[in-house]
């Protein structure tokens, strides 16, 4: 196989994700980085570093394909493996801006009006928000979770969703006509323009008296981006100060990201109790496996929890590093998954950066400490609930929480809600079309 000299290995995990990215690829304004160069750069990274690289041909010709980012799109979705229907397993590998992708996992920022949105009911046209970021120019203007599109510059969401789709038109363009309903009937336009979105990584967190004396913590994590570290250990203080033994972190929108918030949000949890012992292991492939497969351990923080209980609570957009925190610790502990099941993604990516983009080629997977991987059907939901927009995420009404907190006062799961089923590819994600690819479309779609 072809050699990359010089790696510097950037795990990621997420709707994809990583912990950076670095390689010695070609730098702009050198003739590596003419089309041919950059093509040739990618299809040399992933006889390298393809998780999957056994199933490629030799003798790929860099002519048959257009530019960078259809050269690993085609490749990964033809040659990758594929499941028992035919269809690719590799959504994930892709190439992007790695200003953008360095902007996102490192700062939390991104270029966008600053929400994401399910389908409710595709014969009606019913498309809703799912959430929207404080500060963001979407809040600004007036847009909330539970609002329903009307029309998007004078445009029905039925010609929109005929034609080019709902996701194409937030795509591109740079300033939106918004008609929205709000969830009491009442209709108002806003003209929003995008604009620098920074994600808050832990929207909220609350303790909950559940009486008698036992103390619940709550917990919303948005996104494993490095600004998350900080704010999780101050969270897990006031915990701690609470008499928290019992935690329910609600991972419902939490598409991944970085390896590192993972396995240290993994700390937090289960380091008290496991100190020392496995968290996860990361293979690669049988030509990277000698000089990089690795085994990540618990490694006790100062406000590691003395945890009781676990509840997660997800939905079919819960992917990557969620998964991954999930998974590690049902080893280990009394670990109940609420809502929806998970995505599917126990694989991940590296970063290779080349000239301004970086290739993020699925190269690894993880597995828990007794050897459990391959979820490419989602970890499964345990107790299953309806993500109602009519209600705030983690308000005490929010069926969500109504089936954690039943769940933890008795053991036991109440009758599952009705509502509106998620739709994948309706609601995960933040701007990731120019960071990630397409690949990731399947469930990455905020704007």
């Amino acid at each position: 196989m072809r050699k990359l000299p010089g790696v510097l290995l950037i795990l990621s995990l997420a709707g994809c994700g990583s912990d950076g990215g670095g390689s010695a690829g070609p730098q702009v304004g050198t003739a590596a980085c003419e089309n041919d160069g950059q093509k040739q750069f990618v299809l040399d990274g992933l006889y390298a570093w393809y998780l999957w690289n056994d199933l490629l041909p030799a003798d790929i010709d860099i002519a048959d394909y257009t530019t960078p980012e259809e050269l690993v799109r085609v490749v990964t979705t033809t040659f990758g493996p594929q499941d028992a229907n035919g269809n690719p397993v590799d959504r994930f590998s892709s190439v992007g801006s790695a200003q953008a992708d360095a902007e996102f996992f490192g700062e939390g920022r991104f270029e966008g009006f600053g929400f994401s949105y399910k389908t409710v009911d595709a014969a009606a046209d019913d498309v809703r928000l799912s959430r929207v970021f404080s500060d963001s120019p979407a809040a600004n203007g007036g847009l909330a979770r539970g609002q329903q599109f009307v029309s998007l510059d004078g445009r029905s969401i039925a010609e929109i969703q005929a034609n080019e789709g709902i996701g194409a038109v937030f795509s591109n363009n740079t300033t939106l006509q918004f008609e929205m309903r709000r969830t009491d009937g009442s209709v108002f336009s806003s003209s929003i323009t995008k604009g620098v979105v920074t994600i808050s990584p832990v929207p909220q967190r609350r303790v909950i008296d559940a009486g008698n004396g036992v103390m619940i913590g709550y917990m919303e994590l948005a996104q494993f981006i490095s600004t998350a570290g900080p704010v999780i250990n101050d969270v897990f203080a006031e915990f701690i100060a609470a008499g928290v033994d019992d935690i329910i972190i609600d991972l419902r929108y939490n598409g991944g990201g970085l390896v590192s918030t993972a396995n240290l949000l993994g700390d937090y949890l289960g380091a008290f109790a496991n100190d020392g012992r496995v968290f996860s292991e990361t293979r690669f492939n049988a030509d990277r496996a000698a000089a990089n497969d690795s085994t990540e351990f618990f490694q006790r923080q100062g406000n590691s929890i003395d945890l009781g209980r676990l509840v997660v609570i997800a939905t079919r957009g819960t992917a990557s590093a969620s998964e991954l925190v999930t998974n590690s610790l049902e080893a280990y502990f009394d670990v109940t998954i609420v809502g929806d099941s998970t995505f599917g993604k126990p694989v991940g990516q590296i970063g290779l950066t080349f000239c301004d983009k970086i290739l993020r080629p699925t190269s690894f997977k993880t597995v828990n400490a007794a050897g459990e991987g391959d979820y490419f059907d989602g970890l499964p939901v345990d107790c299953p609930a309806a993500d109602d927009l009519n209600f705030g995420v983690g308000d005490d009404s929010d069926p969500n929480m109504i089936a954690a907190m039943t769940y933890l006062n008795t053991g036991a799961c109440p009758a599952a809600a009705a509502g509106g089923q998620f739709k994948p590819g309706g609601e995960l994600g933040i701007e990731q079309r120019d960071r990630q690819g397409p690949a990731h479309r399947e469930f990455a779609d905020a704007y």
